[in-house]
């Protein structure tokens, strides 16, 4: 590796964000190692997808750092965002398809709007990259015909398409039977290793996830309240990154929502 280039992909340091008056960011120190999956977990509210569309360069923060393939993100003007934009890709979590396309026409997508590649050259490619989703056979079909983890690996196939550096699966797990679900973990992995890319993964699917990453970071109001490797985290005896981890209903996270006693409001119903 040359020497001039950073070992991180993304490198986050004490980055702020708020809509307005509301804060959802406090301080957030997040790495993404070159060749690495990170996976980014938390619960709903918990500032995940403000944190994607951050490093994409759709919002800028407050304060703080946020570099991505060594370029200062919140100060690149519109061309060098949108060329640093080419140099990633993203999974979004129902697999977004043209539906009005063939499986074929939505991989070809990406190359026939960003590159001036021939059409035989880009026959070939989008073969190769649904033989690697093992869905080559189904190159002809439309979306409705496909099954929801045959769609989401169609998605992967378009996803890659055009070799990023970087690549963002948003919930890439959701919907899936238990079978679909392991074969995409295992693609995520195959294709960034054998891509060479960073990959951050947001997602609730724990166990799948704890097979697959690099590192985790939990994220809980805008905040990393805990992070590590897998076996970090299986062992980890933090109160909330356990209750998390084996899906415990109450726990720092609360299952029921604060009230009076429940003693005294049946009995102050009675009364009345």
């Amino acid at each position: 590796m040359n020497a001039s280039v950073s070992p991180s992909l993304v490198e986050l340091r004490d980055l702020h964000f708020a809509y307005g008056q509301r804060d959802v960011l406090h301080g957030v120190n997040l790495t993404v190692p070159r060749g690495k999956v990170v996976a980014i977990m938390g619960g709903s509210g918990s500032g995940k997808t403000t944190l994607m569309r951050l490093i994409g360069g759709q919002l800028l923060p407050r304060s703080g750092s946020l570099s991505v393939c060594g370029q200062d993100v919140p100060a690149l003007g519109r061309k060098d965002l949108y060329a640093l934009r080419r140099r990633m890709s993203m999974l979004f979590q129902f697999g977004a398809l043209f539906t009005d396309m063939s499986v074929f026409d939505n991989v070809a997508f990406p190359m026939r709007e960003h590159t001036e590649l021939s059409e035989p050259v880009i026959h070939d490619l989008v073969l190769m990259k649904l033989h690697a989703v093992g869905l080559r056979g189904a190159a002809s079909l439309m979306p409705r015909e496909l099954s929801g983890g045959m769609a989401r690996r169609v998605a992967l196939a378009r996803a890659v398409a055009l070799d990023p550096e970087l690549m963002i699966y948003d919930e890439p797990f959701t919907g899936l039977d238990p079978i679909s679900l392991g074969v995409i973990g295992q693609l995520i992995r195959r294709l960034n290793d054998a891509l060479g890319a960073s990959s951050i993964v947001v997602t609730h699917d724990v166990q799948e996830s704890l097979q697959m990453v690099d590192y985790i970071y939990f994220l809980s109001a805008g905040k990393v309240v805990a992070e590590g490797t897998p076996d970090e985290i299986r062992t980890s005896t933090d109160p909330w990154v356990h209750q998390f981890v084996w899906g415990e209903a109450d726990g720092p996270v609360p299952f029921q929502i604060p009230a009076e006693p429940y003693e005294q409001a049946l009995l102050g119903a009675g009364d009345a």
